[in-house]
């Protein structure tokens, strides 16, 4: 695939589906025989359908770099900032690998505005990526620096969430 271009796209906003996006993004490009890299930040439960899922898709990897439980702005843990730079370190490999047709770094953008990564090691990710690679960065609140470098921005805005109606987490629909 190394004759084709590679994109920079983010998934960002208020809304929900942001990470089913780039699953959606990853399925089409399995389909075309593309191998798939996802990164999770801050996320490390096992009962993601699409941990479950990854067992059966040819040519995907995913890998959690999170803890189970939400991290408090402003108040991470040491285990986050670790768990978070081990993911960093993981995609720059990944990355300048050139190995992988698609590499998503899903909720990254938390991960900046969290404080858990720095936007400078995001902005370097993007730089060292080979031309046919395509970089997806995933999460809300995705900084200004990190936008000029995106081909595509999506950004989910909610106009309704069934969570306002008392509807909780359901399988396969949030997780």
């Amino acid at each position: 695939m190394k004759n084709r271009k590679g994109l920079v796209m983010i998934y960002t906003g208020d809304g929900k589906g942001k990470t089913t996006a780039a699953l959606g993004l990853a399925l089409r490009a399995i389909g075309h025989g593309q191998k798939v890299y996802m990164i999770q930040f801050m996320k490390g439960s096992p009962n993601y359908g699409e941990i479950k899922a990854s067992k059966y898709l040819p040519n995907f990897e995913i890998v959690q770099k999170g803890r189970d439980v939400f991290v408090k702005k402003n108040e991470p843990l040491k285990e986050d900032l670790e768990l978070a730079n081990e993911g960093l370190e993981l995609a720059r490999e990944i990355i300048s690998s050139g190995e992988y047709d698609l590499v998503i770094l899903d909720e990254i953008n938390v991960a900046v505005d969290y404080g858990l990564v720095k936007e400078e090691d995001v902005l370097d990710l993007i730089e060292i990526k080979p031309s046919w690679v395509t970089l997806v960065l995933t999460g809300r609140y995705a900084h200004d620096r990190i936008l000029e470098k995106a081909d595509m921005i999506s950004d989910v805005k909610e106009v309704r969430h069934h969570y306002q109606n008392g509807i909780e987490a359901q399988e396969g629909i949030e997780y």
